[in-house]
């Protein structure tokens, strides 16, 4: 899948809608995670996923009511096609929508979403406030832990392992490889948007 949005497109809808520094973060990680997806599971359309990773909370901040419902709308504005309204609405499944995620990328999307922000919790714990220094163990025991990150679902988490058809680890693997390896430049972006 390709798109025809550029990321400048994309970002500027998101910061339209989303202000807060820990929503831009949060978009910022789930770009660069989903770009590591596309790559690392031989799909090469890094764009597609980056774009959909980017924009899968645009409605989150202003209209966290109708998260998932108000999204296509928003979408519209920057004329996004079918795959990206889909994808968006679909990491939501079961929570705040009846969109199923039926592509790869869609279930990559809805099982990543909740563990980054549990890996990005158990990063801002830690001595270096980093993810690169994190072992995988060091996740499994937050991730068991259910008064840690208490907002990360365990339940979507898991959900999201079974529809890839993948152990909980390899997700938990993956997902941490991936942040591991975007941590910088989502600092770096981080740095630029508040220069």
């Amino acid at each position: 899948m390709t798109t025809k949005i550029t990321r400048e497109q994309a970002l500027e809808l998101l910061k339209k809608y989303n202000q807060e520094p820990f929503h831009i973060q949060h978009a910022y990680t789930v770009e660069a995670v989903m770009r590591w997806y596309a790559k690392e599971l031989g799909y090469g359309d890094e764009d597609f996923w980056g774009i959909c990773g980017l924009l899968h909370d645009v409605d989150f901040e202003k209209y966290p009511e109708e998260h998932c419902k108000k999204a296509p709308e928003l979408l519209a504005e920057i004329d996004a096609e079918e795959e990206i309204v889909h994808a968006v609405c679909s990491h939501g499944y079961g929570i705040c929508s009846d969109v199923e995620p039926t592509h790869e990328m869609e279930k990559v999307l809805f099982a990543a979403d909740e563990l980054t922000g549990l890996v990005g919790a158990a990063a801002r714990m830690r001595p270096s406030k980093s993810c690169t220094d994190m072992e995988l163990s060091s996740l499994k025991k937050k991730f068991k832990d259910k008064r840690f990150a208490a907002g990360c679902s365990r339940d979507i988490i898991r959900k999201g392992a079974e529809q890839l058809g993948w152990e909980l680890d390899q997700l938990m693997r993956m997902t941490l490889d991936a942040m591991k390896a975007s941590e910088a430049l989502v600092d770096q972006r981080m740095q630029e948007a508040e220069a």
